[in-house]
């Protein structure tokens, strides 16, 4: 079994490569944007990074107290995406297994009412932008079903909710791979972070920005990125200027693929699991 605390370093650690990696349209060192600063987000991974990995907690609770917490650090919704996918993987790095898709799985399947009862609650804390309300088992109505039914509703519309009703498939098919094949190539902090953000950017089209601007404008990102990727595959560090005047051209039109970069800090915690899991053995 891990650690918390060692969990917990894990996940502030992705928190900040994802911070610190110029991806355009988002928050970063290079450029604020959103009514947010680069500070709102450190301080909201520090606080929320406790309740998160606390040992033996339900998914459901993690997620509500984590959200909580970094909403009282921030005063804003910063982190509810990042939190509803890395809360199930650090409950199933602590399960003592070495192979982190089946203990997700495992995590997965647990999941119940009292879940959703807590995960309901934490998203109106957050009160993300573009929610709305649904037909079915709306965050603003009782919780009566599992946490699985409810993400299931929600997963033609969400890709952070779809990761639940695929066992995280984007993390551990398309996040891994982007990101193995970018270390390979010897890519080094910040660039693997752009690489694995820029492919689940040009891969999908990004839930955040459908929801608050509509098909078209997803539609228009999702091409500017793939042919973004495509310069970054071709001249690789040399493009940082091409990357920041894409940042500059989303902000200006109040674009932010938050999904995206929530897959992203997903990708990295899971990545930082899967070598602590697998330590041990290679140690031993």
């Amino acid at each position: 079994m891990i650690a918390s605390a060692e969990i917990e370093a894990a996940f502030i650690a992705a928190c900040h490569d994802e911070i610190t990696a110029p991806k355009p349209g988002n928050v970063h060192i290079f450029s604020a944007g959103h009514g947010m600063t680069t500070e709102h987000f450190f301080a909201s991974a520090a606080a929320a990074a406790g309740p998160l990995c606390a040992l033996g907690k339900p998914v459901g609770q993690r997620i509500h107290d984590a959200v909580a917490a970094s909403f009282a650090a921030v005063g804003m919704n910063t982190n509810l995406g990042i939190l509803l996918l890395c809360a199930p993987l650090a409950a199933a790095a602590e399960r003592g297994g070495t192979i982190l898709p089946a203990e997700v799985e495992k995590v997965l399947a647990a999941l119940d009412v009292e879940d959703t009862e807590h995960v309901f609650a934490a998203i109106r804390i957050a009160n993300p932008g573009g929610l709305g309300t649904a037909e079915r088992y709306d965050v603003h109505g009782p919780a009566d079903v599992a946490l699985g039914t409810a993400m299931a509703e929600a997963a033609g519309r969400d890709r952070i909710a779809l990761q639940y009703v695929t066992k995280f498939n984007n993390i551990f098919a398309t996040g891994f791979a982007a990101l193995d094949s970018a270390q390979a190539c010897g890519l080094k902090p910040p660039w693997p972070t752009i690489v694995v953000y820029l492919t689940f950017l040009s891969a999908f089209v990004d839930s955040h920005v459908l929801r608050k601007q509509g098909a078209a404008a997803a539609q228009e990102t999702q091409r500017e990125a793939s042919e973004m990727l495509s310069l970054f595959q071709a001249r690789g560090e040399a493009c940082l200027a091409d990357l920041l005047a894409f940042d500059a051209r989303l902000k200006s039109r109040s674009r932010n693929p938050g999904t995206s970069a929530d897959l992203t800090v997903a990708t990295l915690f899971a990545d930082r699991l899967r070598n602590i899991l697998l330590k041990p053995r290679n140690d031993g």
